[in-house]
């Protein structure tokens, strides 16, 4: 794009050169005086949202638009002297990261508590990774980005943690009774967790298509209890492979007198299993995907601004954060639940600790207790 200048129109593009930004804006130091007739370059990976006199006017897709402003070069400076020779008719435009971000970390930094119906109250650390997209730009901006100028994946990182460990938590408070059921249900808790955060994820534009939990570890005297338990049960029937064991090696010994005396060995373990993350995420294009309705999700046309199902703008602004419905661009409250436009939910407090939690939460990290 090009500097401050009287007579020359405008050529916006932007390269992402860390691999990590969801948002860019441009031009980087604030808004700018876009001229009449400026281009704007989006690529293939990209969407371009343009901003003017504050507002967002649309989110434009790959290729190149011409962009429509009131400053005009040369008159517009002149008729800007009350300004400062400033034009206040401010543009920008904010560059979306439309590609998946892989392996992104998540795990939790303090142990979460776990009401286990065997071992009693337990406190565990989960690991695992994620793949992020960003599905609606302008809602993305409006809830999340505001007027930042580069919005990175660092910047959000912290709190989709704090996210996916209170799902992770309520999940195994409704659905595991006990640590020694956990083995071989890692598939099915990662699917059932994908389930609960898409609602989470899809109020701030974003969507999770991949996750996997790769590690669930609980603290190391419960790991000894574990492996105790584990051994109990090769006791049990530690006889039956003793007297199998001596008819092999009996028969050995018949056939081979000089290998009678060799010995026998016999490996013991528990080995937790955990699903590996180094999946090849496919290039995702925008050209020729499926586009749904965000409010009633059928399927609309690519270049469809408005849901010919339910009339509902397809570009979304702004999100109820007490249900979800989609807000039309000047709504001061929900009209689905009459919330505040503005307003947000609460933390949860627990009764028992006092420790606070997400709004949506249902059981508390800290004691586990239900909310």
């Amino acid at each position: 794009m090009g500097k401050s200048n009287l007579i020359f129109l405008e050529v916006i593009e932007w390269f992402d050169e860390t691999g990590a930004d969801l948002i860019h804006r441009v031009p980087e130091e604030g808004s700018g005086e876009i001229k009449l007739g400026a281009q704007l370059i989006v690529r293939e990976s990209q969407a371009g949202v343009f901003f003017y006199g504050g507002k967002a006017y649309d989110a434009f897709g790959p290729g190149r638009h011409t962009l429509v402003t009131g400053n005009i070069p040369i008159l517009t400076k002149v008729l800007s002297l009350p300004w400062g020779m400033t034009s206040p008719l401010r543009a920008e435009v904010y560059f979306t990261n439309m590609k998946v971000f892989p392996d992104l970390k998540w795990g939790t930094k303090d142990p979460v508590a776990f009401r286990d119906s065997k071992l009693g109250l337990v406190r565990l650390r989960a690991f695992g990774v994620f793949n992020l997209q960003v599905v609606q730009p302008v809602l993305l901006i409006n809830s999340l980005v505001g007027t930042k100028g580069i919005y990175s994946t660092a910047d959000i990182d912290d709190y989709l943690n704090r996210v996916i460990v209170s799902r992770l938590n309520d999940y195994l408070g409704e659905k595991l009774d006990t640590l020694f059921n956990l083995p071989g249900q890692y598939d099915e808790m990662a699917a059932e967790l994908k389930l609960r955060l898409k609602k989470d994820f899809s109020r701030f534009g974003l969507g999770l298509s991949n996750l996997y939990i790769t590690s669930i570890t609980p603290p190391p005297e419960v790991q000894q209890a574990i492996d105790d338990k584990s051994r109990l049960q090769v006791f049990e029937d530690l006889s039956a492979l003793i007297r199998m064991k001596a008819a092999m090696s009996m028969e050995k010994a018949a056939e081979n007198p000089g290998a009678a005396g060799e010995g026998m060995g016999m490996g013991l373990g528990f080995m937790m299993p955990a699903l590996f993350a180094g999946a090849i995420n496919k290039g995702l294009s925008l050209a020729g995907e499926e586009v749904h309705c965000p409010d009633c999700g059928l399927t609309v046309a690519s270049d469809d601004r408005f849901c010919p199902h339910c009339g509902h703008q397809i570009v979304v602004l702004s999100q109820c954060s007490a249900c979800g419905k989609n807000l039309p661009p000047k709504a001061a409250f929900c009209p689905k639940c009459g919330l505040k436009a503005s307003e947000t939910q609460p933390d949860k407090v627990c009764q028992a600790c006092g420790v606070h939690n997400l709004p949506q939460a249902i059981y508390c990290n800290e004691c586990g207790g239900k909310l």
